[in-house]
């Protein structure tokens, strides 16, 4: 059965962007995945300032408007890069809170899906068909949080004794 998510105060809300866990990355503290995510369409780009203060934004809301704000001009290559952008947020976030980490992999096998009805890129669109990269992602990242996690197992390991 397939999990839904959306908003960061409903279920599963740590799966959202917008969810209060700070990530660390290129040498910042980021207040969320969302405002990192929105900086980086402007690294390298004439509206490079503008990562700063996304950064400095009190809200997630407040760093996408900035981000998603058309009169700035975005850095060239965003289209090829913004995935592995999203993916390094993500999986930073998911390393550093165990409370969130056991969350995701709670949901063993699950199909995760971002039910955006607006978003049919990073969700799954109103008529469910969008493209879902944020839910493949995250399901990516547990699967890398469940390989680690998982006891590595040598010639040298005894393995336990079952009884059935």
């Amino acid at each position: 059965m397939a999990i839904y998510f959306y908003k960061a105060n409903q279920a599963y809300g740590c799966f959202s962007n917008f969810s209060p866990h700070r990530v660390y990355l290129q040498g910042h503290s980021w207040a969320t995945s969302e405002h990192f995510y929105q900086a980086q369409k402007f690294v390298n780009s004439p509206d490079e300032v503008l990562v700063s203060a996304i950064r400095q934004a009190a809200t997630p809301e407040e760093a996408a408007a900035i981000g998603r704000n058309p009169r700035h001009q975005i850095r060239p290559d965003w289209d090829q890069v913004k995935q592995e952008v999203m993916y390094d947020a993500v999986k930073d976030k998911f390393q550093r809170h165990r409370s969130i980490r056991d969350i995701l992999l709670g949901t063993n096998d699950e199909r995760l899906i971002e039910d955006s009805p607006v978003d049919y890129y990073w969700g799954c669109g109103a008529k469910g068909n969008g493209h879902n990269h944020l839910g493949r992602i995250l399901m990516a990242v547990r699967g890398e949080l469940r390989q680690r996690s998982a006891p590595i197992l040598t010639f040298a390991t005894p393995l336990p004794l079952v009884l059935d």
